[in-house]
């Protein structure tokens, strides 16, 4: 007697648990499949808001890089004195706060983009740096020919930057 009862109990019970089993696994694709969709229209509509923020951020990038360029610096900022060091230092203080105007940017572009960028900027403080120790550049005129003169043969460091950004744009689409 107690085995009939115990396999009329298995009758009942068993149907019910391959019944919930089932509707368990459809009901959690189901929520899967859901939060997926909301996810994909949650990241569509951040992308039509965050779109004309990360083109204006490389367009301030692309602006820095030509505002530090070697030459358009250095033709921008006249100098005031003949010291070859205190003019130096004045360009290179000016590439810097114009860096630092744009810092907030890297978090719209990618991290190889502004590591890229970084080292357009560093490279372009080194250039000055360098040619300021040239034995040729006694006084801060020498120093503008010299950099300018020297960007007949070789590409400014911000070219490559430059490229960079328009790569990046370039994929956006």
């Amino acid at each position: 007697m107690e085995t009939a009862k115990i396999l009329e109990i298995l009758g009942y019970t068993l149907p019910s648990l391959v019944t919930g089993g089932v509707a368990y696994f459809l009901f959690e694709g189901s929520f899967k499949d859901q939060q997926n969709t909301r996810r994909w229209l949650l990241q569509k509509e951040n992308k039509k808001d965050i779109l004309p923020l990360r083109l204006q951020a490389y367009e301030r990038l692309t602006l820095l890089m030509e505002r530090i360029h070697p030459a358009q610096i250095l033709l921008r900022n006249t100098p005031v004195t003949n010291d070859k060091i205190e003019y130096e230092n004045f360009i290179i203080d000016q590439i810097q706060q114009e860096f630092e105007h744009n810092l907030s940017q890297q978090i719209y572009v990618s991290g190889e983009c502004w590591s890229i960028i970084q080292t357009a900027k560093n490279a372009t403080i080194q250039m000055i740096r360098i040619a300021s120790q040239n034995e040729k550049v006694q006084t801060a005129a020498d120093l503008r020919e010299f950099v300018v003169s020297s960007l007949v043969d070789k590409a400014a460091p911000t070219y490559a930057a430059l490229d960079l950004i328009k790569q990046e744009v370039g994929q956006l689409w």
